[in-house]
């Protein structure tokens, strides 16, 4: 998932990604343990849309909290 498809989601959105997401990464790291797992890189790839969410949020938040201040 590329950053701006992330900027595009919702608050509700990105929760729910991130939920898929970490089920993800579990299933795969499941799959990997049982050596089951194909393609290694999709490990690789869920972590780091997960570390994006998770990155949005934070900065989503920040933002809310200037504004916040400002006023």
């Amino acid at each position: 998932m590329k950053p701006a498809e992330i900027r595009e989601l919702s608050d509700d959105q990105l929760v729910e990604k991130l939920k898929e997401c970490r089920a993800e990464l579990f299933n795969l790291r499941f799959q990997m343990a049982t050596s089951q797992l194909d393609n290694t890189a999709r490990v690789k790839t869920v972590k780091k849309d997960i570390a994006r969410i998770l990155t949005e949020q934070r900065a989503r938040e920040i933002a809310a909290e200037k504004t916040a201040a400002a006023k």
